[in-house]
């Protein structure tokens, strides 16, 4: 409980105001409310860990409240007019790691080598958010459904004037994607309702916002269809520590040569029906010599196996990306098959920047951004068909020094046009120029 009272506060935020101007007496305010109502000596901050505090949805009430009374609500000019700097505050859902590397992470890098300070907090963490919001010139927000905390953080905004770029990498604003997505079949009946009720949700975020940018051109086709806001491009990349973690994981790994491994990453549930598509006849391969494993990364429900293939299967934990790599460098080749419809048609190809940082070469489906990464013949196949996924491992099995070679090009490729760079295929100029205009 605050036990000063509360004509002292607003006398000392007045003084504050007066001494050292508006941000800095709302940043001393919001934590010293924050110490005072959770005991603490300092702000606890969201951890790699993966706890956040739990911040109140009325925690700005207050500060607005005595905001009001004293006339101080109100920023008559946006910070980015005012100030010669750039500094960029990200409220990000954290939860999924793969999206909080992609999508958040290696953000902060590439603005932060462009001199734009980068902060982010997630969403939850709500004394972090208002904080790395005070001295922001932009907000973006990432994957974000509206609530009482996500509409809280967006009028506090509003107040600061800030303009608001929204980013997604996954149509979840979208029931026509979700109805068509045949990965929703493998899923309990409830959770499908669940991300449908949300979509509504997502959307509403979205046309909040001054513009939007998503992960693939599929995906801005289809945010299209759902909103007038402008959508521009900012992909996928790999970043610096990518591209050494992979190189490490592949010098450190231990090759059995006499085995040829296939490897199936999945992220998140729901991939069986992906493999499905090919799964009869990756079987009949597999099976064809006692020396071919297949490797199943992360999540998969193995009653899905047909008969007898498990004994040709080799069992792999997700765990943290440096180990998802080691697990992945030992593979020959990495396969990537998707089902053809409206969500998938968005995704991204991290799985192929991912193995193509371990140098491995990998065999993808005609769909969503998947070709756009692979050079077909050279980095890697395009499996147009049933018979082009076979005919392509059996080309690799055939002749193993090409098979590594391909992996070697795909590495190159990577380093060459999938690093981070203000290139237009990796984000769109309009991006760059909304930041630093």
């Amino acid at each position: 409980m605050i036990n000063l009272p509360i004509l002292t506060l607003v006398r000392r935020f007045t003084s504050t105001v007066s001494q050292e101007g508006a941000r800095s007496a709302i940043r001393r305010s919001i934590n010293y409310i924050y110490r005072r109502i959770r005991g603490l000596g300092h702000l606890t901050t969201y951890s790699s860990g993966g706890t956040r505090p739990q911040g109140s949805e009325q925690y700005l009430h207050g500060i607005w409240k005595t905001l009001a009374q004293q006339n101080a609500f109100h920023i008559l000019e946006a910070p980015s007019l005012n100030q010669g700097r750039r500094q960029i505050a990200m409220v990000a859902d954290l939860n999924l790691p793969q999206c909080r590397k992609y999508r958040v992470e290696q953000l902060a890098a590439f603005w932060r080598g462009r001199g734009v300070e980068f902060e982010y907090a997630h969403f939850q963490d709500i004394p972090r958010a208002v904080r790395i919001m005070q001295n922001a010139t932009h907000l973006m927000e990432y994957r974000l459904q509206t609530g009482p905390t996500a509409e809280m953080i967006r009028y506090e905004a509003r107040r600061l004037r800030l303009p608001i770029l929204y980013d997604l990498d996954d149509p979840l604003f979208s029931v026509s994607a979700y109805e068509t997505y045949r990965n929703m079949e493998s899923l309990d009946p409830d959770m499908k309702a669940h991300f449908l009720a949300a979509a509504p949700k997502y959307l509403n975020m979205m046309n909040g916002a001054d513009l939007l940018s998503v992960s693939t051109p599929g995906m801005a086709i289809h945010t299209t269809l759902y909103t007038g806001r402008p959508v521009h491009i900012r992909r996928n990349f790999a970043d610096a520590q990518t591209l050494i973690s992979g190189a490490k994981a592949k010098a450190e790994a231990v090759i059995d040569d006499r085995l040829f491994r296939v490897a199936f990453a999945s992220g998140s549930q729901g991939h069986e029906v992906d493999l499905a598509e090919i799964i009869e006849p990756l079987s009949e391969f597999i099976l064809a010599d006692p020396n071919r494993r297949l490797m199943l990364i992360g999540h998969y429900d193995h009653s899905h196996l047909p008969e007898g293939l498990e004994r040709q299967v080799e069992k792999v934990k997700f765990r943290d990306y440096d180990q998802y790599l080691a697990s992945l460098a030992v593979a020959d080749c990495t396969l990537m098959p998707l089902c053809d419809d409206a969500f998938n048609r968005c995704k991204s190809a991290v799985r192929v920047l991912d193995a193509a940082a371990v140098a491995v070469p990998s065999i993808v489906a005609n769909v969503g951004d998947l070709p756009a990464v692979v050079q077909a013949e050279e980095t890697g196949f395009i499996a147009r068909n049933t018979q082009d996924w076979i005919a392509a491992l059996r080309e690799l099995t055939a002749d193993p020094k090409a098979a590594k070679e391909m992996g070697r090009r795909a590495r190159k490729n990577l380093e060459k046009r999938w690093q981070a760079s203000d290139l237009p295929h990796i984000i769109a100029p309009e991006l760059i120029e909304w930041v630093e205009a």
